[in-house]
């Protein structure tokens, strides 16, 4: 690694120099005056796309799924108090992904602290149960210090979020000396002696399962994880919103353990004998509220997080690596599979519940179908919150490395910005992203955004004027009383047109194939609006007509 010595920096000088050195090119903002000096350094740094946002909580959406599509940590810039509050959703969507991202707020001045100066908050006790780590720096000539571990900190171990509070004036100090050294993250590998224990393991099994969570995805460990499968017979499930670990037209492909995951792909999770974690804190939704893995099952997990083994589950054998040493390493084993037919058994109960119906039912199913035919290979999706994701993730075969972004903290909101994010990544690849109505009018005001910038992505808006997953809970455990779930009437496609960017609203199959076939040719945002029937609630729910 190149150590750089450098002196008599401006604190903004020296946190650019730190951002520039972790290979940073993107960095995402809502302009405030506590960091000022920082951004006039910044006009001055060709290196460094500034993305100014909307509203906070877009910004931190955008350099979340940045970080997702890239594999470097995202950077958000805000003010104090008031900003802060707007960004903390995308601190806890990154906590609870473990994305790296790293969160600089401008602080009140040192001379106003304590004083509950204006938009005074300690940041850092605010942030700290909801980050990786919190700090405030107070002295200048720390700044390059504590910079650069906020990086290794956030993308370290399991990666997530962290926030660094500056004081407005100390970004107005000079630094005497720099000292700057890029660090690559640790991948531990398993001991031999657990290898020696997870063949003996699976040589005892007859039905063995590969449970692949997001710390395969952020090892880039895709590959491995498929030789590891493909040498042993073993079948894949992917964990909760990581549909692109594995590609689900592989023969060893057997679901998606989500929410609404079908009777099928819950049952062969919990009828295997054997379960293979790897990269999985294994949570409330994969486990399906914890009622899985069973205390009969054995259980191998594989995190690179020691936190995350037996937090939940004690595993009868825990190994603290990263995913992708541990997959290399568990190639080339004594193990003789005798289980293929169970994998086959398995696959074909998959199969079964992700035939997309031909004709379509509803227009969710004509949608799916058109994405099937039309996205291509490499385009990437991302997703809101709500029950009309429910259709993708039942229906669509991501085939792809690095397709997917979804939240797996649930947070509305997410879609659009999180493709601006994924595009600005990945410019050369389509971005769609699915939302309800509900959720992308949380943050349809960085429609503006892709605009002012010229982000092609493409919105798919479900309407059904309504919370639809509220409205679908409502009806299960307090049927025929709904208050609080109805929408009233917006047009999404006069709202894109007044933000710059093109909209549609369509209401059938044909329709949607050709506003999406002319979307994927667009210089400027576009927005489909499709209207869906409220009485359908989600891929297994309908209301009786009224």
């Amino acid at each position: 690694m190149t150590k750089r010595v450098m002196r008599g920096l401006s604190v903004p000088r020296a946190m650019i120099e730190c951002f520039k050195q972790e290979g940073i090119s993107h960095l995402f903002c809502v302009p405030g005056e506590s960091y000022l000096p920082l951004l006039d350094a910044l006009y001055d740094e060709p290196t460094l796309r500034l993305i100014s946002a909307r509203h906070e909580g877009g910004a931190v959406f955008m350099a979340e799924a940045y970080a997702k599509a890239s594999g470097k940590p995202g950077v958000v810039l805000a003010t104090r108090a008031v900003g802060a509050a707007n960004l903390a959703i995308g601190v806890h969507t990154a906590r609870q992904d473990s994305t790296p991202l790293v969160v600089f707020l401008g602080q009140v001045h040192r001379r106003f602290r304590g004083r509950e100066g204006f938009q005074e908050v300690e940041l850092d006790e605010w942030f700290r149960p909801l980050a990786k780590w919190a700090v405030e720096i107070d002295d200048p000539e720390r700044v390059p210090e504590l910079v650069q571990r906020a990086f290794r900190v956030a993308k370290t171990g399991r990666p997530g979020p962290v926030v660094v509070s500056i004081p407005e004036d100390v970004f107005t100090e000079t630094v005497a000396e720099a000292v700057l050294m890029a660090m690559d993250a640790p991948r531990p590998a398993p001991a031999e002696e657990k290898l020696r224990q997870i063949e003996a393991a699976l040589a005892a099994a007859r039905r063995p399962l590969i449970v692949a969570g997001g710390g395969v995805k952020r090892a880039r460990a895709e590959q491995p994880l498929r030789l590891v499968a493909e040498q042993y017979s073993l079948p894949v499930a992917a964990a909760f919103r990581r549909h692109d670990v594995f590609p689900h037209d592989h023969p060893l492909y057997v679901g998606h353990l989500g929410l609404g995951a079908p009777a099928a792909v819950v049952e062969t999770a919990r009828s295997a004998d054997l379960l293979l974690a790897v990269g999985t804190r294994l949570s409330e939704v994969t486990t399906q509220d914890f009622t899985w893995p069973l205390p009969h099952q054995t259980l191998i997990h594989i995190d690179i997080d020691g936190e995350a083994l037996g937090k939940v589950f004690p595993a009868d054998i825990a190994v603290m690596a990263d995913a992708r040493e541990a997959l290399l390493a568990l190639l080339g084993r004594n193990i003789a599979p005798s289980w293929s037919e169970w994998a086959a058994a398995r696959r074909r109960a998959y199969e079964a519940t992700a035939m997309l119906p031909q004709p379509p039912r509803n227009i969710q199913e004509a949608v799916i179908a058109v994405l099937q035919a039309e996205l291509p290979d490499d385009g990437v999706i991302t997703n809101d919150a709500g029950n009309f994701v429910g259709w993708l993730h039942t229906f669509f075969p991501f085939r792809d490395r690095h397709v997917y972004i979804g939240p797996t903290s649930g947070a509305m909101g997410y879609g659009l910005p999180a493709a601006i994010g994924a595009k600005l990544a990945e410019p050369k690849r389509v971005v769609v992203s699915l939302s309800g109505d509900g959720g992308f009018l949380m943050t349809a005001a960085e429609l503006e955004t892709a605009s002012r910038y010229g982000i092609p992505v493409i919105s798919l808006v479900f309407n059904n004027r309504m919370y639809g997953t509220i409205r679908m809970h409502q009806e299960l455990h307090f049927p025929r009383r709904v208050i609080a779930s109805e929408l009233g009437e917006v047009s999404f496609a006069k709202l894109a047109t007044a933000l710059g960017a093109d909209g549609v609203t369509v209401k059938t199959g044909d329709e949607f194939a050709a506003a999406f076939k002319q979307a994927l040719t667009a210089v400027k945002p576009t927005v489909i609006e499709i209207m869906t029937e409220p009485e359908q609630l989600s891929v297994a729910m309908r209301l009786p007509a009224p």
